[in-house]
């Protein structure tokens, strides 16, 4: 490659060969064991599959992936090749990743086998589908009768295995830059509408150069887990980024994040660095998970929601190493604020990551500059993404040139550190994932017996964000909630579920027919009915 290319995948992953470190650990997944050398032959294979099927450079791949060493390969391999991944959440329905899909205009999807059943319907909501790599086998014991088969593939899509895919020889890096397009990531944002994030070869490094050495300074001793997925964007850094970035060793488990999970992991691999989501904290507190194999963690990392001050305390004074609290976002990639080990603040989301740049404006435009006032956050620094795909308004609303608006409400303590106050629009993070209030109203309004919907955040005993869903009933109708749960899990992915729904007599409205959702979300603050808003007051579970 010439003086100005760059290509992301080399700097992770053909530096280390370079220099002689092709045998260290990269990837630890159950009893599986992938040195460097083992994850560059996966890449190449990678590589050749997409040109036997015809990828061309800036084309989006989709990939519907567990945490699996497969993840990283078609990542990189992707990226090695100027193909653009486009990792999807593996939470989705069938519809909800064929909007993604057709959105993205991938012509190529790789799946798990687990997720295999969900193609009948990505294919027929994304007509221009034409590949589907299937990676392995579906979990679980070996069947003791003949399995059944797997869903066939609508006629226009070809099924591949990758297994069959073993042409590991070198493969050549694509001509690609530094602000070349590198891969995709869907986010709700604060907008609802799931949008395109795109993100540059640059963002990766520029992440691990910043908050993963300066912050938590990495090391190639390290191990790192990751309970957040890989198709976050707080995932991708802990368990892939960062770990490659210094020829370390990523550990990857593709059980749903749990208290149990995450004990069976850190006694079985023992890493060193815990990245997690607040209300993961707060579950392993509840269910009274041993602290005793947790010796081996010297630091453990939140983000995706503000990490409750008490849960900060309580959690460390339990487990007895220390939490790094931040905020990040898809659109920056990783996190830009951050307390430091040694300096944790409970209840803060800490200081600017250096390379990182943060303000507050007020409604205007105006910058705050004085202690204790709130204004809006924005974030200027180097992984910040390009803009939304085909998203012009979007793209118009969120950057402000190189300034990111996060949507988020903070104030700057005398300390220096920041502190969350809230959102500027409806949008809930729950389990720190955005949740559009419409998306969920949509589905509600779809049964039968529901005449209106409205959806707010609320707030669990622990101080975590969860969904709540106020519902109006047609007249007549006899209505259980459980029917209407059974609703929603059939139509949409678990973390979007409203996690209490209360059955009303009537939503709160202005005169011109507007919720007044500030209303329900004091009525869920406060357990009361806001006087004169003509709301029941049974709440059903």
């Amino acid at each position: 490659m010439g003086e100005d290319c760059y290509n992301a995948a080399a700097w992770l992953l053909d530096r280390h060969l370079a220099e002689g470190r092709g045998g260290r650990l990269a990837v630890v997944a159950g009893e599986e064991r992938w040195s460097y050398e083992d994850l560059s032959r996966l890449v190449a294979a990678v590589q050749h599959g997409l040109g036997a099927l015809g990828v061309r450079p800036e084309e989006r791949v989709a990939m519907v992936v567990r945490d699996e060493p497969a993840f990283l390969a078609w990542f990189l391999g992707c990226l090695r090749s100027g193909v653009v991944p486009v990792p999807l959440s593996t939470m989705l329905t069938g519809p909800e990743v064929a909007a993604i899909v057709d959105d993205a205009r991938a012509a190529t999807v790789v799946v798990s086998a687990d997720h295999l059943p969900l193609l009948p319907d990505v294919a027929a909501g994304a007509p221009e589908l034409r590949h589907a790599i299937v990676l392995g086998r579906p979990a679980g014991p070996a069947p003791t009768t003949p399995a059944a088969p797997a869903p066939p593939a609508p006629p226009a899509v070809e099924l591949v295995a990758f297994d069959d895919l073993d042409d590991d020889s070198d493969a050549p890096v694509a001509r690609t830059r530094r602000d070349s397009p590198a891969f995709w990531l869907y986010s709700s944002g604060t907008t609802g509408t799931p949008k395109g994030v795109m993100h540059r070869h640059a963002s990766l490094e520029a992440t691990a150069t910043t908050y993963a050495r300066e912050v938590l300074r990495v090391g190639p001793e390290d191990r790192f887990f990751s309970a957040a997925k890989l198709f976050f964007a707080f995932g991708l850094g802990n368990a892939l980024t960062f770990p490659l970035s210094v020829g370390a060793a990523t550990v990857l488990d593709s059980r749903p994040a749990s208290p149990s999970m995450v004990a069976d992991v850190v006694a079985l691999h023992r890493p060193t660095l815990l990245f997690g989501t607040p209300g993961l904290l707060a579950a392993m507190l509840a269910t009274g998970i041993e602290p005793g194999p947790f010796g081996s963690v010297r630091l453990g990392v939140t983000a995706g929601e503000a990490l409750p001050a008490e849960v900060h305390r309580r959690f460390t004074g339990r487990f007895g190493f220390p939490v790094l609290d931040g905020l990040g976002s898809t659109e920056a990639l990783h996190i830009f604020l951050s307390n430091r080990e040694g300096s944790e603040r409970p209840g803060s989301s800490g200081t600017p990551v250096d390379g990182y740049e943060v303000r507050l404006v007020d409604d205007a435009g105006r910058e705050v500059l004085d202690t204790g006032t709130p204004g809006n956050l924005q974030v200027a620094g180097p992984s910040v993404a390009s803009g939304y795909w085909c998203r012009t308004e979007a793209s118009q609303a969120a950057f402000e040139g190189r300034w990111l608006r996060t949507g988020d409400v903070y104030l700057r303590e005398e300390d220096g550190c920041y502190r969350f106050l809230g959102r500027t629009s409806d949008m809930i993070k729950a389990g720190g994932i955005w949740v559009a209030p419409a998306e969920v109203e949509g589905v509600l309004v779809t049964h039968p017996d529901v005449a209106e919907a409205a959806v707010v955040g609320g707030r669990t005993p622990d101080g975590l964000e969860e969904v709540v869903a106020y519902v109006v009933t047609r007249p007549g109708a006899a209505v259980a909630v459980s029917g209407i749960e059974a609703h929603c899990r059939e139509r949409m992915a678990p973390f979007k579920r409203p996690r209490r729904i209360e059955l009303v007599d009537e939503l709160p409205k202005t005169a011109t027919g507007k919720v007044q959702r500030y209303r329900l979300r004091a009525r869920v603050a406060t357990g009361a009915v806001p006087a004169g808003d003509g709301v029941g007051a049974a709440t059903r579970r």
